[in-house]
């Protein structure tokens, strides 16, 4: 592909300040006779001036720039006809809220590749930012915990650990989080919340993130059987760290066959929730799996009303770092942004009330959790994506899909070529035509 490349500015969320190519990487492709147009933001967490320090046009525009890279959706109505947008769309599942910018994808002939579909021949992602969504998220919900237990009168050590997006650095952060746990080696807790259980949901990237803050505290961790045995945690220190695989949120239909993991992500209907008998156990939960509607839920609604009918449970926060609005955890009913990050569920009615007083479990649900490290964040994407660039500009997007040369990892994020559904994503068709139809309905009434 001939011409410029558009570094473009993130306008859809307002705390958006991560860079899809740092300036030092692009540099680099520069050095590799690469031309890059970047556009001028204000918020950026890299500055218009150190993007002109490495030898970047910055412009108001990116009208010139037939392949455009970006991080976070693009809306509607910014796409230009017959371009090529890398970014995450978040459309993959259906997500009824961006169906919309898909459909203007489509009608104006563009091309996505889509980061989160860059995968190995495993379907293992390539690029992603899991990990520091992982940082962030549990100092978040170490942060909420902290607020939550000093409204119900629990002065507790937490309160020394500031939300993430308040730190200069991730390790700015993490040396607030030694700090605690050095105090709760020292004092330890409040026999109210001692042994003090955190619950990670999940073991990929943004699990290994969550965890290694978490291991910054004095944690022990423990087997999820464990926690149901009545000596399971006897002469535990004063934390217990415990990571949920899916043999310990689910269980099979039939007792009498053994938990497959293969089976269940073949046959999610042959198992049943089983996380319910762990939630009375666990004072923080930190969820980190991925999800789809065929899976059974994580926690449902009728779990949390079960857990707080009487007096308060150990349950005081959901870390969803997930944050999938309707999905795993039915207490997650919407996302947040940095500057209003929390919200109390309540089980009953399902309502919810911004900060953490209230009747319920306090939800963490930011969306962008990364973006609370922005600096950071950006350099490790960018250190990957950097790599990816080159094969990236050298397609030629006229081609026909079955011709378009790029490596097989690639190809697999064209979600959209020259204004049609790739093969792969074909299954879209349902969900476009559906949101098409609540739109009429919505217009008509």
């Amino acid at each position: 592909m001939e011409g410029k490349i558009g570094i473009r500015r993130e306008d859809m969320y307002a705390w958006e300040r991560r860079v899809p190519l740092i300036p030092g990487d692009l540099r680099e492709l520069a050095g590799q006779g690469f031309a890059f147009v970047v556009q001028s933001s204000e918020k950026r967490a890299f500055s218009d001036a150190e993007y002109r320090e490495a030898g970047c046009a910055v412009d108001e525009t990116l009208a010139d720039c037939p392949l455009i890279i970006g991080l976070k959706e693009v809306p509607a109505d910014v796409f230009e006809k017959d371009k090529v947008y890398v970014f995450f769309s978040h459309t993959i599942k259906g997500q009824p809220d961006n169906m919309p910018l898909l459909q203007r994808a489509l009608d104006l002939g563009c091309t996505i590749l889509d980061y989160e579909r860059i995968v190995d021949q495993n379907g293992r992602r390539l690029i992603f930012f899991g990990n520091y969504a992982g940082y962030a998220g549990a100092i978040d919900t170490l942060w909420t915990l902290g607020r939550r237990l000093a409204w119900e009168g629990i002065p507790n050590p937490f309160e020394g650990i500031g939300q993430a997006s308040t730190y200069a650095s991730l390790e700015e952060a993490k040396e607030a989080v030694r700090t605690v746990g050095e105090q709760i080696q020292a004092e330890g807790l409040p026999e109210g919340i001692s042994p003090l259980v955190i619950g990670v949901a999940g073991y990929g990237n943004v699990s290994k993130g969550a965890q290694a803050i978490l291991d910054l505290l004095p944690a022990t961790e423990i087997p999820a059987p464990s926690l149901l045995d009545p000596k399971g945690t006897d002469g535990a220190g004063p934390i217990l760290k415990v990571v949920f695989r899916e043999e310990d949120t689910v269980l099979r239909l039939d007792p009498s066959q053994p938990f497959a993991l293969q089976e269940y992500y073949d046959h999610p209907e042959r198992y049943r929730a089983a996380f319910e008998r762990y939630l009375q156990k666990l004072h923080a939960l930190i969820n980190c799996i991925y999800w789809e509607p065929r899976y059974p839920k994580l926690i449902a609604r009728e779990s949390l009303q079960a857990l707080f009918s009487g007096e308060q449970p150990n349950l005081r926060v959901i870390g969803d770092i997930t944050c999938d609005v309707g999905g795993s955890i039915e207490a997650t009913v919407k996302a947040t942004e940095p500057d209003d990050p929390v919200y109390v569920y309540d089980p009953d009615t399902g309502e919810i009330a911004s900060g953490v007083e209230g009747h319920g479990p306090v939800v963490v649900a930011v969306d962008i959790l990364p973006s609370e490290l922005p600096r950071e964040a950006s350099a490790y994407f960018s250190n990957i994506l950097k790599g990816f660039v080159p094969a990236i500009a050298a397609a030629d997007y006229a081609a026909d899909f079955e011709s378009l040369d790029l490596p097989a990892e690639l190809k697999r994020s064209v979600i959209v070529h020259r204004g049609q559904l790739t093969p792969d994503y074909q299954y879209l068709t349902k969900h476009l035509t559906a949101a098409d139809g609540a739109a009429s309905q919505r217009r008509s009434s």
